[in-house]
């Protein structure tokens, strides 16, 4: 049996990524990492004040009285957005090749992974692209819970831990899975 070494369905060497992509110069990019790896990550625990400004620095819209903690993994600043009161956890990673919008009092809990970029497998050469992740206002996203691209999250909802979300999740309900699927409706006292 003759194995294939991949070259008819992916052939790397003819990927290209896309001008503009990262939203910014290759050199901004840069120069962001070398801040989140001297200043961000390194910064207290309780310095939320000080992520805040350098996340707003870099384009960042970060509403009053956010918590971000230093073990979060942003990498294109100037595409996220998050909403007033929100909490951010360790070691989420947002992976902000297109746009994050999380509104307000809204919590990522640790390790969630929010990813807007994916390749298309279908050609051969691999073409990257992003889809914008909206989580509304007062939704809570649980422990490692992982959001593809595109996705919508809609208000008040809550996606339980370890859960994958592959498709947009209605207003105050509870979700968990992977892929995640409707278990209840979420009232509040």
């Amino acid at each position: 049996m003759r194995r294939n070494n991949g070259t008819n369905f992916q052939n790397l060497n003819l990927y290209r990524t896309p001008n503009d992509f990262r939203g910014k110069s290759k050199f901004t990019v840069q120069f962001w990492w070398v801040i989140y790896a001297l200043f961000f990550r390194t910064s207290p625990q309780v310095f939320y004040g000080w992520r805040r400004f350098l996340l707003r620095c870099f384009g960042s819209k970060i509403g009053k009285g956010v918590i971000i903690r230093p073990s979060v993994q942003i990498t294109y600043p100037w595409k996220v957005s998050i909403g007033d009161y929100s909490w951010v956890g360790d070691d989420v990673v947002l992976y902000s090749l297109g746009e994050i919008q999380i509104g307000a009092n809204s919590v990522i809990s640790q390790r969630s992974y929010i990813c807007t970029g994916t390749h298309d497998y279908t050609k051969s050469n691999f073409p990257i692209y992003s889809k914008k992740i909206v989580i509304d206002n007062g939704c809570w996203i649980a422990t490692d819970v992982f959001v593809g691209p595109g996705i919508t999250i809609k208000e008040g909802t809550v996606v339980g831990a370890r859960s994958s979300v592959f498709k947009d999740l209605d207003s105050f309900s509870i979700y968990a899975g992977s892929p995640a699927k409707f278990i209840k409706k979420r009232t509040i006292e």
